[in-house]
């Protein structure tokens, strides 16, 4: 299984959350994260940068063939719709 690393994500959105004065929090974190990360992940970072100012490392499991399947399914919505294309063009003739 593939990971991702989002420490740096999770940095960037806790340092943004200090500079406009907010105590980061879960809810908030979560909220602004544009990678999932389970929940216990983000108690733990959020205990840590509160207890040491610091970002541990965090990484969260990725689909091995994401690109592979968003293509497959992208190729098949193709087809459906130059099958359904033909036929709208056929009942126009």
């Amino acid at each position: 299984m593939l990971t991702k690393d989002v420490s740096r994500e999770l940095e960037q959105v806790i340092d943004q959350l200090v500079r406009e004065g907010k105590e980061p929090s879960v809810a908030l974190v979560k909220a602004r994260l544009k990678t999932s990360v389970p929940m216990p992940a983000l108690i733990t970072t959020i205990k840590s940068w509160k207890n040491s100012q610091r970002v541990p490392k965090v990484e969260v499991a990725t689909k091995e063939n994401a690109e592979s399947d968003r293509i497959a399914q992208l190729e098949a919505l193709v087809r459906d719709l130059q099958l359904r294309l033909a036929a709208v063009e056929e009942k126009l003739r």
